[in-house]
């Protein structure tokens, strides 16, 4: 290829949240791209949030699994897969099949996630194949089943654009959907439709509402319960629509006035003020187009899938359903947690949306010409891995997640998979605390850029996610690795692909299969695709029939839903109660969720510099009152206790916390942080019908923590640190930087680096009477460690040496700067990142304010910030309030 012509862009979809987003990916060499947002692409029409601007600092090797490894040593692929199929075979000849388990991902493709699924519950025999998925969207997924009798999302993300109320439950969707967020916001600029939040803490979210109600936790279905009396008293209901096309009406509504008989009844449960309740029961009453979304905090729960049916009771009950700007609308974490609802990826489903009766496993073992159809359902998440440290499963295949960061009791979870006869993990990174557990085989998958299939977001559009990228050393896709150990295990005839295309054929073909109406999810209309239309195929929503193929945006408009009677079904739930309630022991609620520009368990996201600057420690959000009454200090450290683990975390003390209640987020893990683990604290308590944990609601313990140093470091590489030490490692360009409190001595430390370091060059200051040391290792002339370590003094922020560290060669200006903690360039800006989209830092942005720039828009058309994803327009905001109310010169960080 001639080097000056640019490679054409490549036409894909964002691994990161359900919202499903479009991105054009151009190569330009060595592995690299350009990302950008795909304008055609319904999801975004071109817009992206943080995380996905940055996809490009994040396509490097540094962290990449690159070849097979059977006991800890390299292996060819051959050897790998004979490993793989012999392990499944014994443990099921011994065993059984159900001593096997498949744990899959939301990140895989549906083709992967089709494969696996045919594999373990066609010809394996056992239904133990469930996801991560399960931990986001279960209740979700069990709620359309009860009420509508499929996995059915009702609407698309046009009625947000037709909306004149949007409802907000549980979602702090600024931060973890901002493309979708700033969509209803622009909407309710341009048509003056009303927001309305519900949650239990302030978030970026809650602050932009019209209407902003904080409840207490687990009282969602009070709530809408609530609601549901307010709307049959004041003679709301419509009762041709509820007559009609729904049943069970009575029992719902005798459930709910037990639960919420009155206004105040409500307010009390609640804790939230009356006159607050009744504007947001007056407003969603005499609103026809009214949008109901909801997220983790509705799903998170041990009564998730109750509170999502008392949203979906209002909805059923007016009327709200199926037309333009009117539903309710589960906001998935993941890019493909729908595409594997769809293959079977649950353990209580079987494939393409049919269960466990006798009538669909014939029809699917026909289809499939499968001689070991599973029988019932399979084990959920939490119980396959409490099955699992049980010793009744021994042989477990994991891919694209990492459950001994996700799961509840994340610890023992982890010592649960060290004791297993047989553990297979596909990864694309060669290093998680999930691998930490020593698999027997461990192989190399092809990561976003490089694979080659379908996903399916939030709204039911199923999207290309195209290749730009040859895999990267021997890395293979999944369904292919999947494919090839069934065929050492004879199977070989099922499972004989020719690629993506084939398999994509063969799930829309099974998913029309003896249908004729009869289930939601039928993709007949593209089942005759061949290669080339499958390459081209562009993004639509399912279903796609025979007749169809163009998709459907909005179900149930015809008031036809997919129960025996053709009914929908109203809920009556139970009472909403607390699983464990706080108690001396334990006097908090442990709340848990994600920050705005990191992933998952970070192994994308950590590895980009624009990402790791805007929250770069892991925290605990504490009430000021709380706070002071435990000693707590903004900045300084707490033990964060449950009866399951601890963690020791930086304390953030926070008005938008309300008493009683802490926020964690979830991210960190011993591969990026030292005693972060908060999936270690959740306690494994799990919905009844949905099996999804309940995370958000953890009774906990607080308490400061004192440390008797405190420093930072920059490395080329991420290392743990020794001993006594609390840290977290920040991505920066050509490295990782860490702020670190230890009650370790310097010496500790300083070996871990000057091990790695080898022949290095030292450059030191020491003042032992004082406790400082700082020390810099030169490697070719370049730094290759920092290490900045005080006793009782104040430390420099490392950010002051950024301009030194990227330096190819440190002239003799930059030395005399190092140890100091500074930069040699006077107008080098240190300060943190606001922008992430643009790389904007808070200093510029305060020395727009300063200059006049007292809007949003006005420091936008100055320094872009806050013109892409607009996830950092709730920061800008406050920063402008700020500068208004305080009268004196803006000081501008160095």
């Amino acid at each position: 290829m001639n080097a000056h012509a640019p490679a054409p862009g490549v036409h894909t979809t964002c691994p990161y949240c359900g919202v499903g987003c479009g991105v054009v990916a151009t190569p330009f060499g060595a592995g690299g791209a350009t990302i950008a947002g795909d304008k055609s692409h319904p999801a975004n029409f071109g817009r992206l949030c943080s995380k996905g601007a940055a996809l490009g600092e994040t396509l490097g090797l540094e962290t990449r699994l690159l070849h097979p490894m059977v006991d800890g040593a390299r292996a060819t692929w051959d050897a790998a897969l004979e490993r793989i199929a012999g392990g499944l075979r014994r443990t099921m000849e011994r065993h059984g099949p159900d001593a096997v388990a498949f744990y899959l991902s939301g990140q895989l493709l549906t083709e992967d996630y089709y494969v696996a699924n045919k594999l373990m519950k066609g010809f394996i025999g056992s239904a133990n194949v469930d996801t991560n998925s399960r931990l986001c969207m279960a209740s979700s997924v069990a709620a359309h089943k009860r009420a509508f009798g499929s996995d059915t999302v009702p609407g698309c993300y046009e009625d947000l654009d037709e909306a004149d109320l949007v409802v907000l439950v549980g979602s702090n969707a600024a931060w973890c959907h901002p493309v979708l967020y700033q969509r209803m916001v622009r909407v309710r600029e341009q048509r003056g439709a009303r927001m309305v939040t519900i949650d239990v803490r302030g978030t970026a979210t809650t602050e932009n509402a019209d209407l902003a109600l904080t409840i207490k936790p687990g009282m969602d279905g009070v709530l809408f319960c609530g609601l549901l009396v307010h709307l049959a008293d004041g003679g709301f209901i419509d009762h041709a629509f509820a007559g009609a096309h729904a049943e069970g009406f009575e029992a719902a509504l005798a459930a709910a006035r037990r639960i919420a008989p009155d206004l105040a009844a409500v307010a009390k449960k609640c804790g939230a003020a009356s006159a607050d309740i009744a504007a947001l029961f007056a407003l969603w009453a005499a609103t026809n187009r009214v949008a109901t979304l909801y997220s983790q905090g509705v799903n998170q729960s041990w009564q998730g899938t109750d509170k999502v049916s008392a949203i979906i009771n209002c909805h059923l009950a007016t009327g709200r359903i199926g037309i333009p700007g009117a539903g309710p609308f589960s906001l998935t974490g993941q890019p493909n947690a729908m595409g594997g609802r769809e293959v079977g990826g649950l353990a209580n489903q079987l494939a393409a949306h049919m269960g466990f009766s006798p009538a669909e496993i014939d029809r699917v073992g026909r289809f499939w010409g499968a001689p070991r159809m599973a029988q019932h359902e399979g084990l959920k998440a939490v119980a396959m891995f409490e099955a699992i440290a049980r010793g009744g499963i021994k042989a477990v295949w994991i891919m694209a997640t990492n459950p001994a960061v996700s799961l509840p009791r994340a610890d023992e979870m982890r010592a649960a998979l060290t004791s297993l006869d047989f553990l297979v993990i596909s990864d694309n990174v060669r290093s998680t605390d999930t691998i930490g557990a020593r698999p027997h085989v461990l192989l190399p998958a092809a990561a976003w850029g490089e694979k080659d299939g379908t996903v399916t977001n939030s709204e039911r559009r199923i999207s290309r996610q195209r290749a730009f990228a040859p895999p990267a050393g021997e890395a293979k896709p999944d369904w292919w690795a999947v494919s090839e150990v069934a065929k050492r295990m004879n199977f070989g005839a099922a499972f004989d692909y020719a690629g993506p295309a084939a398999i994509f054929r063969e799930h829309a073909a099974l998913s029309a299969f003896e249908n004729n109406g009869a289930r939601d999810f039928d993709l007949g209309g593209l089942a005759g695709l061949s290669d080339a239309d499958y390459d081209a195929l562009a993004p639509l929503q399912w279903p796609a029939p025979v007749g169809g193929a163009g998709g459907t945006k909005r179900m149930f408009a015809d008031g036809r839903f997919f129960t025996p009677s053709g009914r929908a079904r109203f809920l009556a739930i139970d009472e909403p109660v607390l699983a464990e309630p706080p108690d001396a022991d334990f006097p908090f609620l442990l709340n848990t969720g994600r920050v705005r520009d990191q992933w998952h368990t970070m192994t994308r996201t950590g590895l980009s510099p624009k990402l790791a600057s805007h929250v770069p420690d892991p925290f605990v959000e504490v009430n000021p009152d709380d706070a002071s009454k435990l000693g707590l200090a903004d900045d300084g450290f707490a033990r964060v206790s449950t009866a399951h683990g601890n963690v020791v975390l930086r304390v953030n003390i926070a008005a938008a916390q309300r008493p009683g209640r802490i926020f964690v987020p979830i991210h960190w893990n011993d591969e990026t942080a030292g005693r972060a683990r908060v999936g270690a604290l959740v306690h494994p308590i799990t919905d009844p019908h949905s099996g999804q944990p309940d995370s958000k609601t953890v009774p906990a313990a607080l308490a400061p923590v004192c440390f008797a140093a405190h420093g930072f470091v920059l490395a080329r590489a991420r290392v743990p640190l020794p001993g006594d030490t609390v840290f977290a490692w920040t991505a920066i360009e050509g490295g990782y930087a860490a702020r670190f409190a230890t009650n370790e001595p310097f010496a500790a430390l300083f070996e871990t680096f000057a091990a790695r370091s080898g022949a290095a060059e030292q450059a030191s200051y020491n003042d032992p009477a004082r406790g400082i040391f700082r020390t810099a290792l030169i490697l070719h002339e370049k730094l290759d460690a920092v290490l900045f370590f005080g006793r009782g003094g104040v430390v420099p922020p490392w950010s002051g040496l950024a301009e030194a560290w990227r330096l190819g060669r440190l002239d003799g200006t930059a030395r005399r700067f190092l140890l100091a903690g500074g930069s040699a360039s006077a107008g080098f800006d240190a300060s943190p990142t606001i922008c992430a989209c643009f790389g904007v830092k808070s200093r510029a942005i305060l020395a727009a304010i300063a200059d006049g720039a007292r809007s949003t828009e006005a420091v936008g058309a100055r320094l872009n910030a806050g013109t892409s994803c607009g996830s950092c327009l709730p920061e800008l905001r406050r920063m402008i309030a700020a500068r208004t109310r305080d009268k004196a010169p803006a000081v501008l960080p160095a």
